[in-house]
């Protein structure tokens, strides 16, 4: 193919093929070196002599005795564009010994699950689906937990969460400032009516509604309960 040439030739180069291509396996093979010395999570990665840890208590009704849930994680790839914070190992320390056996059994588990690398994620939703059969519990705040596996794994997602490696689903400016405001404008409604109906009422606030003029004034007299607005007793 011929290339007309219109302006003045100024200046030239030999374009050497072959040293461009070098160049190119060259750049690739950098390339390669680099991302190869990117580590990766997996079970052959060597505990380090220490490790970044958080400690979690947990408090249930179905001990006397609370749990101390240690999660440690490690750092790969420090101080790089590619430094990621992994969960490497999980201790669970209690002074009830009832549940010794299945939480050493668990903890092993659970931390084999850490070391081989991979999406660990996946934890949470088993754990989390153990139910007791002696019915679950509410934890404070009036979260519902369907046993004590169960809350094991939420404190697994709180951490994952921490560290990044779940999502957080913490609703956001508006829908917070929506829900405070519906929740100031129930309070204050409810407010309301509870100082109306302590205006309107009469009657001891311990009165019971009267079947007959139903008016919250039935009370225990002598032994029997009688209306004090219109006078209907059990008794006759």
């Amino acid at each position: 193919m011929s290339i007309k040439i219109e302006k003045q030739i100024v200046d030239y180069e030999v374009v050497d093929e072959q040293a461009e291509q070098d160049q190119a396996t060259t750049a690739a093979s950098e390339t390669g070196r680099a991302s190869a010395k990117v580590i990766h999570m997996h079970e052959k990665v060597e505990r380090p002599e220490t490790l970044r840890g958080s400690t979690y208590k947990v408090k249930t009704p179905l001990s006397e005795h609370a749990l101390y849930l240690t999660i440690n994680d490690i750092i790969l790839n420090e101080g790089t564009e590619h430094e990621l914070r992994r969960p490497f190992e999980i201790f669970i320390n209690s002074k009830n010994m009832d549940h010794f056996q299945w939480i050493v059994a668990l903890t092993r588990i659970i931390s084999a699950v850490f070391r081989k690398g991979g999406d660990v994620t996946f934890l949470v939703e088993e754990l989390k689906a153990v139910f007791d059969p002696r019915g679950g519990y509410f934890k404070k705040g009036g979260k519902y937990m369907p046993s004590l596996v169960g809350e094991i794994g939420d404190v697994i997602e709180t951490h994952l969460k921490t560290i990044g490696l779940m999502k957080s689903d913490e609703l956001d400016e508006h829908q917070q400032k929506l829900i405070a405001e519906k929740r100031a404008e129930f309070e204050e409604s409810r407010e309301k009516a509870s100082s109306e109906e302590a205006e309107e009422s009469d009657f001891p606030d311990g009165a019971t509604l009267c079947g007959k003029c139903q008016t919250k004034a039935m009370i225990q007299m002598d032994g029997c309960l009688t209306c004090l607005n219109c006078g209907d007793s059990k008794c006759g």
